[in-house]
């Protein structure tokens, strides 16, 4: 049984329980978002005015824990030259596959917000 409690998730296991906070979960989309070929940077926190609400937990990165699982939105830049859909699919499938192969936790959706081209 998954249960949501002051930013963390947590399951209860046969010998405890297992929490994980948004931080984490921030930490690691926007980590493999980054080592996704293609991606420019991420976007700052002042982006989060502009999409609505909710604060960014970390640089580029919006988590919404539920109970049927969790929500990433990835603000982001693509670098140029590069198919803005291909990368936007590929960080989305690496994310997905890292946060429920590393928290064990179901995805509910990973959600790509292209803000910007980087010509870097």
């Amino acid at each position: 049984e998954i249960c949501i409690r002051d930013r963390y998730i947590t399951r209860q296991e046969s010998m405890g329980t297992i929490q994980i906070s948004e931080d984490v979960v921030a930490s690691i989309s926007s980590s493999v978002a980054l080592e996704t070929e293609g991606v420019g940077g991420l976007l700052n926190a002042n982006m989060a005015d502009l999409v609505g609400g909710k604060k960014m937990t970390a640089k580029g990165v919006r988590v919404e824990m539920a109970e049927d699982g969790v929500v990433v939105n990835l603000f982001l830049m693509i670098r140029y030259g590069f198919a803005i859909a291909e990368v936007a699919q590929k960080v989305q499938n690496a994310v997905y596959s890292a946060l429920e192969g590393m928290t064990g936790f179901p995805v509910k959706a990973v959600n790509v917000h292209v803000g910007g081209i980087s010509f870097d």
